[in-house]
């Protein structure tokens, strides 16, 4: 029997593929070759309905048992983890739902207080976005925009959709909309151009799915010790490879998950390590915002010559 080719398959049309090893170099402010940020997911539920991380079974709504584990991050673990990030001295990238605004404003003014860069991350994380219409996709990334300015006074650059939910249009519609950079992508470790409908600049930033403590501690059950040495050994690693090309390593974090004591114990040895590569001179620790910057001047310098 004959095999027979079944053709091309289909495609994002976003990016071509290019190996790692066949890009230009460049150094990070600094002159370092690693650039690391911090992705706190700062998120809110719908109670008695929607989509939810579970500690437990689901149970018939109202799931009091996985909506009161969740909020604990907003009451307790993102208050933990903030502090624990002013010890230290690093810088932050808040990805917040909007929906913080009006139930724990205190939070997302802090954040404010502190610095951190604030990210769109939809309304609430008990919705997806990849099933809304156009129009109605649009109205999202522009109204999350609208009252990020309103209530922080700050318009954010960057967006991670909640779940990672996109629909074929989300990354035009990014750009469209007046954010520079998306979160929404794992394929590379390094800053990739997207390519989009109208030709506007959207940059995908990496984002972990791996380095990520819900996949991690939710999905494989991995122990909180266990995840602060992966955090160590690919810091390491990339670390090590940096010195041939230049990096991004981001560190997702869920203050429901990594602000349980516990857990907190092991972060805090984790991020010590970093942090005391950041005072060798080893490592630039940013925000995924002036990331997206620095790769975006460094093109326009390219493009100038």
């Amino acid at each position: 029997m004959t095999l027979q080719y079944p053709g091309t398959l289909p495609t994002h049309n976003r990016f071509d593929y290019q190996p790692i090893t066949h890009r230009n170099p460049y150094r990070w402010p600094g002159g370092s070759g690693l650039a690391v940020y911090i992705g706190f997911n700062v998120e809110h539920f719908a109670f008695g309905e929607g989509l939810g991380a579970g500690i437990g079974p689901v149970s018939p709504q109202p799931d009091v048992l996985n909506y009161s584990w969740r909020e604990y991050g907003n009451r307790v673990g993102a208050w933990r983890c903030m502090a624990l990030f002013e010890q230290l001295g690093l810088p932050v990238g808040a990805l917040i739902n909007t929906a913080l605004y009006d139930h724990c404003p205190e939070l997302v003014s802090a954040m404010v207080h502190h610095g951190y860069e604030l990210i769109g991350h939809g309304h609430s994380n008990a919705e997806r976005q990849g099933s809304l219409p156009e129009a109605a996709e649009r109205a999202l990334l522009a109204s999350c925009r609208s009252l990020m300015q309103t209530n922080s006074g700050k318009v954010p650059d960057g967006w991670l959709s909640p779940w990672i939910s996109e629909s074929l249009l989300t990354s035009d519609l990014l750009a469209e909309t007046g954010y520079s950079y998306t979160l929404n992508w794992c394929h590379d470790d390094q800053v990739t151009r997207l390519r989009t409908r109208d030709g506007k600049s959207l940059w995908s930033v990496p984002y972990p799915q791996e380095l990520n403590d819900i996949p991690m501690i939710v999905g494989r059950q991995m122990d909180a010790k266990d995840f602060a040495q992966m955090i160590i050994d690919n810091f390491d690693e990339m670390l090590e490879q940096s010195t041939q090309q230049p990096l991004v390593m981001g560190i997702a974090l869920h203050p429901y998950l990594i602000g349980q004591p516990y857990r907190l114990r092991h972060l805090r040895r984790a991020l010590a390590h970093i942090a005391s590569a950041r005072d060798r001179g080893d490592v630039w620790l940013s925000t995924p915002g002036e990331i997206c910057r620095h790769v975006e001047t460094l093109s326009q310098q390219n493009s100038d010559n």
